[in-house]
């Protein structure tokens, strides 16, 4: 999915790679001990191992239920080398039947940051 944003990528990365820039907008609460992060919602948490991450560029998650399970999230921010438009761009492993549901989440969350960042 695609998500055009007005901000620089550098004030976009901060929110998209570290706790406190999650906890705006993508969960109640982000805590984190190295490459494992906790994400808290309505007292219910969910762990997620960074898998990468370039600077300034995308994070990559993978949530911890167990080694065979391939559920992960990257965010990652694109600039257009001509008009210089910034874009978040998300790819969110999803069940067949979970997709239309998971775009509702992400459509709901980059809403939530844009107002957090003050972009239309």
């Amino acid at each position: 999915m695609e998500f055009p944003i007005q901000a620089s990528p550098s004030l976009l990365y901060q929110y998209i790679s570290t706790p406190s820039g999650l906890s705006e907008w993508y969960a109640d609460d982000v805590n984190s001990r190295g490459e494992l992060f906790t994400f808290i919602w309505d007292g219910s948490e969910e762990e997620a191992k960074l898998l990468s991450k370039k600077n300034g560029e995308r994070v990559k998650f993978r949530w911890e239920v167990d080694d065979e399970t391939p559920y992960y999230f990257e965010i990652r921010i694109q600039v257009d080398e001509i008009t210089k438009d910034v874009s978040i761009m998300i790819t969110d492993f999803a069940d067949d039947d979970e997709v239309d549901e998971g775009k509702m989440l992400w459509e709901n969350m980059i809403s939530d940051l844009k107002q957090v960042l003050g972009s239309n």
